[in-house]
């Protein structure tokens, strides 16, 4: 199995680094990830300014190609620019950070996934809930076991996988649970600050709202202990709504 890896945290995070030195136990890998940090880029890609890779090394050794880019452009690159092959699989992550609930949207993370199965590979990504934790070993290894495990999960067309691994000792995540996204949304506030100059800028902060009790739910089930699973897809139609508008066309005109 040959399998690509990308990020949003950039090719320089220890995630990503921890997650390749994992994954090259039992597959070929090859890493194609922005050269600096993207976070929260969600599925933008780059249509107007060049794009530029470079060869990147880790201790003396090539690690991969970093991508002046978004993760959604590095996959793109990797796909039809940089490699010979197309691999088996894509793995995005690890991430520092949580990519539960509506994170999902926003996160270049979930987007390099999407973009890997938008262009038929099987896809997963995976993410440390905590920005300060760095143990990110009981993340790798699991994204090891996943990967092996894919492939036989038959899972359908377009769809990936949104992976989020609590951050406690390993001995005491409880197991596994498929989930589905919260739909919480944050309540936001931008601080307004002036900068030494006298200039007007602001700095995003919010609070997340109340998740509900549903232990099925992707935020909950980490806070419980277990490693999230949310089925994932890129066809945004609602097709409730579809079924419930279709025919209604002749009303317009």
């Amino acid at each position: 199995m040959k399998v690509l890896l990308c990020n949003d945290d950039g090719i320089h995070a220890p995630g990503l680094a921890t997650l390749a030195d994992e994954i090259k136990k039992i597959a070929d890998v090859v890493v194609v990830a922005p050269a600096r940090e993207q976070s929260a880029m969600g599925h933008a890609i780059t249509m107007t300014d060049p794009l530029r890779a470079e060869e990147f090394f880790r201790n003396g050794e090539f690690f991969g190609w970093g991508v002046y880019g978004t993760p959604a452009d590095a996959v793109k690159l990797a796909l039809f620019a940089l490699l010979d092959e197309r691999p088996d699989m894509l793995i995005s992550g690890i991430n520092q950070g949580s990519n539960t609930g509506i994170n999902t949207i926003y996160s270049g993370t979930v987007s390099a996934s999407t973009e890997g199965r938008m262009n038929g590979m099987l896809s997963f990504a995976i993410s440390l809930t905590s920005y300060t934790n760095k143990d990110f070993l009981p993340a790798a290894r699991f994204a090891a076991e996943l990967a092996q495990k894919l492939p036989d999960m038959r899972l359908p067309k377009g769809v990936s996988l949104n992976v989020n691994v609590p951050a406690i000792p390993e001995e005491e995540i409880k197991g596994v649970k498929f989930t589905r996204q919260s739909v919480a949304v944050y309540d936001e506030i931008f601080h307004r600050r002036t900068d030494p100059k006298g200039r007007v800028y602001f700095w995003l902060d919010g609070e997340l709202q109340k998740d509900g009790d549903d232990p099925d739910i992707d935020a909950l089930a980490v806070k419980a202990g277990y490693i999230s699973i949310t089925p994932i897809h890129y066809d945004l139609t609602n097709y409730q709504a579809f079924e419930k508008l279709y025919g209604q066309e002749d009303s317009f005109f």
